[in-house]
């Protein structure tokens, strides 16, 4: 098993699409798409995220970070959303992606998240890593 992150994308027409839409009507159908993840025992996490006006963007082009305050960007660089699951393969992760009630627009990143064995063992900070992911029941 792998972890896999879907991490939806707005674009301006799913933003446009999701305000006109009945919200209790979108919350009863990603509820049933969420029921099937856990029942079929892959999700781990998932989250969606508050409106970009809210949000900060902390810029480190330069030689001291700047903050600027929400919106930023274009609508297309914005997350809108993230699910983590646990399946066999990117394959899996793109069917479950591709069966998510999502807005007309929205398009699905899909990237695998690396495990702590990935990294080198023997080095300090994954140690540390490893010690505090085994005492909040992580690993």
């Amino acid at each position: 098993m792998a972890k896999y992150m879907l991490i939806m994308r707005g674009t301006d027409e799913s933003y446009a699409n999701l305000a006109n839409a009945d919200f209790n009507e979108v919350l009863e159908t990603m509820g049933k798409f969420n029921d099937e993840l856990i029942r079929a025992g892959v999700l781990l996490a998932a989250e969606g995220l508050d409106d970009p006006t809210e949000g900060v963007v902390v810029d480190f082009t330069g030689e001291t970070p700047v903050v600027t305050d929400g919106p930023y960007g274009e609508t297309k660089e914005l997350f809108a959303g993230y699910y983590i699951l646990d399946v066999a393969s990117k394959q899996e992760a793109i069917e479950w992606a591709k069966r998510a009630p999502l807005t007309a627009g929205t398009k699905t990143e899909i990237r695998r998240v690396p495990s702590i064995e990935e990294f080198p063992q023997d080095n300090e900070w994954i140690q540390k890593e490893r010690a505090w992911r085994e005492q909040t029941g992580q690993l």
